[in-house]
């Protein structure tokens, strides 16, 4: 009769074997769930709450309701059909589009100014619109005489004590229709312009008041601009 020597048992016996196979092929498994889990995150992160979906919600605020894509709609949260208080959108200038692969650069990039123009939906609470209230409002807070500005606009300095700190009003005539209104703080060598350091109100369908924020440096397209975004709430108002 003859027995194994040290020498020649296995090194491994056969449930060692099998149990050391089991381990590797949960940690295969493992690393390709966190593979799976890494990508799905890195794409989450590099979206930043954007979307490129076109899936369309019909969102109503107040009176009107609108039937808005996906990728307009600036929160997360507030992408989905039913009542709202408000609504918050982005779009890109001058396609006036939403967030996409193709110009995803557009709504990432925030230290290059004039290249999203951002809206502001809610039902009216006032009775005039930013041009409305020149007249019986903003033209006692101005302070001095108006000075030329460019593409036909006026600038107004407005009191210290109005309220408006840092702020000025900006007017521009427009025939048949109310002076345009904007009220901006401007660039100065200290203070570079920003995407948002305009802002203008305006109504539209039936009591929709669409505030709209932009770049100073797209100030001498103030009037492709205001009739840009009209135009795109307007074409968005579900027909009743």
């Amino acid at each position: 009769m003859t027995t194994d020597t040290p020498e020649e048992a296995p090194l491994l016996s056969n449930r060692t074997l099998r149990r050391a196979t089991a381990a590797v092929v949960l940690l295969v498994a493992l690393m390709a769930a966190v593979n799976l889990a890494g990508h799905w995150a890195g794409e989450r992160i590099a979206l930043a709450g954007h979307t490129d979906s076109t899936e369309i919600f019909a969102i109503t605020v107040g009176q009107d309701r609108l039937e808005l894509p996906a990728n307009v709609i600036r929160f997360p949260q507030a992408r989905v059909s039913g009542p709202a208080d408000r609504i918050d959108l982005y779009l890109a200038w001058p396609d006036m589009t939403g967030y996409g692969t193709n110009n995803s650069a557009t709504f990432n990039e925030t230290d290059r100014p004039g290249r999203i123009i951002f809206l502001h939906l809610s039902q009216s609470t006032m009775s005039r619109d930013m041009s409305g209230r020149l007249d019986p409002i903003y033209r006692g807070l101005f302070e001095g005489q108006p000075t030329t500005f460019d593409a036909g606009l006026s600038l107004h300095r407005l009191r210290l004590d109005s309220g408006y700190n840092g702020e000025v009003m900006l007017t521009g005539k427009r025939d048949g229709e109310a002076d345009y209104a904007v009220r901006c703080i401007l660039a100065t060598e200290y203070r570079p312009a920003s995407n948002a350091d305009c802002q203008r109100d305006i109504f539209v369908g039936r009591d929709l008041s669409v505030l709209y924020r932009f770049s100073s440096t797209l100030l001498p397209e103030w009037r492709e601009i205001d009739e840009a975004v009209r135009r795109y709430v307007e074409q968005r108002l579900a027909r009743q």
